[in-house]
């Protein structure tokens, strides 16, 4: 399964709005096929691993990151081509959260005389596909906030200057992550004082993410570079307070521009959100300023944050990486569980999960249980 999960991660940044997924044949107590999904439209993990696995395949075991679909998409259903190989055994590491699944991949198996079992390397499974489960059981994406910050908890200095807090590593490594996400989000002051491109600019990215800007009166100009028309879709997510005539403006040069209206007059970032997942966002990766965070947070819409850490201080009345109304009391603020910390660089790096306090102190409590410190590297 381990060897399952690392061909599931070769499709990261490719497969949405599909999960990743990885399968291997064995027999004999060795791999004899192996396969991952690439790309969504291409062939699945599991037809690979046993067109690979050929005539080996009858009588050995597959072993498969999630579970096999039985039904027809872009693709034939994968039950069918795994009872036509002949295997004997089905291992999933989960069950697929897909109402079109959703167990029904496994019974199918079980019904056709194939030995089937679930849950081996659940956890590294869910985690690998957090965003595809995310948007299945509620659709909307899977957000995570990034941002780098100094040893004091800046992310700018007084007069606004931000470039490089983190190092040359740090910023290799967020281009990854943007690369693997669907989306990625900033705010009007985010493009109005850095002037962001917002592109995946690594090797490995064949693509960048659909660039989203929240722009409440549409202030962006029309030169932004995050406009630039490289065939990457942009949305502009804004109000009805927009000028008529920057809308028509930004969608000559080839925006969409997206009215979502909050109660307070801004842009309503769960009916964004909603939108997104009904266009098949799985993955949103917000880069926004502190206001733009801490609507997020305000909002209860942030699942993961990645904290880069730069060995600098700036003192000051500096910006901060979270605003909004945040919380009065201790008890109410978010707990970061499930925690990594490792080194990048000179930076260390910080990536975990939110929760909610629990009024007991049970939250805090896992968290502190879930830490874990990995060597620098």
């Amino acid at each position: 399964m381990g060897e399952a999960l690392h061909l599931a991660r070769l499709g990261a940044g490719a497969t949405s709005p599909n999960p990743m997924v990885g399968a291997v044949v064995v027999a004999g107590g060795r791999v004899i096929g192996r396969g991952y999904h690439a790309r969504a439209g291409a062939p699945h993990a599991e037809v690979l691993a046993l067109q690979h696995a050929a005539t080996g395949a009858r009588g050995a075991t597959l072993y498969v990151t999630l579970e096999p679909c039985d039904h027809w998409g872009r693709t034939p259903p994968c039950t069918e081509a795994i009872i036509r190989a002949g295997i004997r055994r089905v291992v999933a590491a989960m069950l697929d959260p897909d109402h079109r699944v959703s167990g029904r991949g496994l019974r199918r198996l079980s019904e056709a005389g194939i030995e089937v079992a679930v849950g081996v390397a659940e956890r590294e499974a869910r985690d690998l596909n957090e965003a595809y489960i995310k948007h299945r059981t509620t659709g909307i994406p899977f957000v995570t906030a990034k941002w780098a910050m100094t040893l004091d908890g800046r992310i700018a200095t007084r007069s606004g200057e931000s470039r490089w807090i983190s190092g040359e590593a740090s910023r290799a490594l967020a281009h990854e992550l943007r690369a693997a996400s669907d989306a990625i989000l900033v705010g009007i002051g985010t493009v109005l004082r850095d002037d962001p491109a917002l592109t995946a600019r690594t090797p490995a990215a064949g693509r960048s993410p659909r660039r989203i800007v929240l722009d409440s009166t549409l202030r962006i100009p029309p030169t932004a570079r995050a406009l630039a028309r490289d065939g990457t879709p942009v949305l502009i997510a804004t109000t009805a307070r927009a000028p008529a005539d920057a809308r028509r403006t930004l969608e000559a040069v080839g925006a969409e521009v997206l009215v979502v209206e909050g109660p307070d007059g801004r842009v309503d970032l769960d009916a964004l959100l909603r939108e997104l997942g009904r266009r098949g966002t799985l993955s949103l990766l917000v880069e926004g300023g502190g206001t733009v965070h801490g609507a997020f947070m305000d909002a209860r819409l942030v699942d993961k944050v990645l904290v880069f850490v730069g060995p600098q201080i700036v003192g000051g009345p500096a910006p901060g990486p979270v605003g909004g109304t945040g919380v009065d009391a201790l008890a109410a603020a978010w707990r970061v569980t499930r925690t990594t910390v490792r080194q990048v660089g000179h930076d260390v790096v910080i990536e975990g999960y939110l929760a909610r306090s629990a009024p007991d102190g049970a939250e805090a409590a896992r968290a502190r249980e879930g830490a874990v410190c990995s060597p620098a590297s």
